[in-house]
């Protein structure tokens, strides 16, 4: 059996509940990107996808998060034609695609769809969505990633899953198609799995409303907005926006503009 999940921190609770369950036993592999932002037209060929590695390079290069720019490391294709081949070459083979309700499972989920359409009946999807689950302290809480459920709870978990139907293969690679032609910047969990999109400027007047009159190091004001924003995405791509407005002459700003803790900014006087 193959495990698969979209966020690093996702592996630590589902490999715990592996251990506590053989029935779960499988390899457990993670989908690395964060396809809720960037561009994704043309995503499935060699230029779409030349186009969005050095989308990325531009993003975290010269910043805290440079060290996460896959240079020689395995890509999510390379990883899901690997699977692909595993499935063919071995029919009692299955996937378990886990996801929680988040863009950034949601659309790592669309993405994937396209890989595993051939394999019907073999894909399984564990979508958890809106559901109940107990936390650490015994209360009841809807997560809202992965990582959030205690290990055990997974356990519970595996009862959720269910075959990809023939008509989520039909009808969510076109949904997913459609975004990928418009090409925005942004991609928005609206409800379910129903994806909207927006410009790569849709944080920034968020981002905006945690920069002061005072000198701050931008460290903390990205960690202002990820505690106090109703819609977050991933710290790479705050720091971005921020040097990106920085760049546009919008505040005043000192230091090492290379590092989040080595730079501070404010109203511009």
């Amino acid at each position: 059996m193959i495990h698969l999940v979209f966020n690093e921190a996702d592996m630590k609770p589902l490999s715990t509940a592996m251990e506590l369950d053989e029935s779960l036993q499988g390899d457990l592999l993670l989908i690395q990107d964060d396809y809720s932002v960037g561009p994704i037209e043309n995503i499935y060929t060699e230029s779409g996808l030349q186009d969005r590695a050095n989308w990325w390079a531009s993003v975290l290069t010269n910043s805290d998060f440079e060290n996460k720019l896959n240079t020689q490391g395995e890509t999510d294709d390379a990883l899901m034609k690997k699977i692909q081949d595993r499935l063919k070459n071995d029919s009692e083979e299955k996937i378990w695609i886990w996801a929680a309700q988040n863009k950034h499972d949601v659309c790592g989920y669309y993405w994937l769809l396209s890989y595993v359409k051939e394999f019907q009946g073999r894909a399984f999807i564990l979508y958890l969505n809106n559901l109940p689950f107990i936390n650490a302290t015994g209360n009841i809480f809807y997560p809202t990633w992965l990582h959030q459920i205690p290990a055990k709870e997974f356990i519970k978990a595996k009862k959720l899953a269910r075959e990809i139907t023939p008509s989520e293969f039909e009808i969510d690679p076109d949904e997913w198609a459609k975004l990928c032609t418009e090409n925005k910047g942004v991609r928005l969990l609206e409800g379910a799995k129903k994806l909207i999109q927006a410009d790569y400027d849709f944080y920034d007047s968020e981002l905006k409303k945690y920069i002061t009159h005072d000198w701050q190091k931008a460290s903390k004001i990205l960690s202002h907005f990820l505690n106090k924003s109703k819609e977050t995405t991933s710290e790479p791509y705050l720091l971005w926006r921020l040097k990106t407005m920085i760049n546009m002459d919008m505040f005043d700003v000192q230091g090492n503009l290379k590092r989040s803790k080595e730079f501070e900014l404010k109203q511009k006087s």
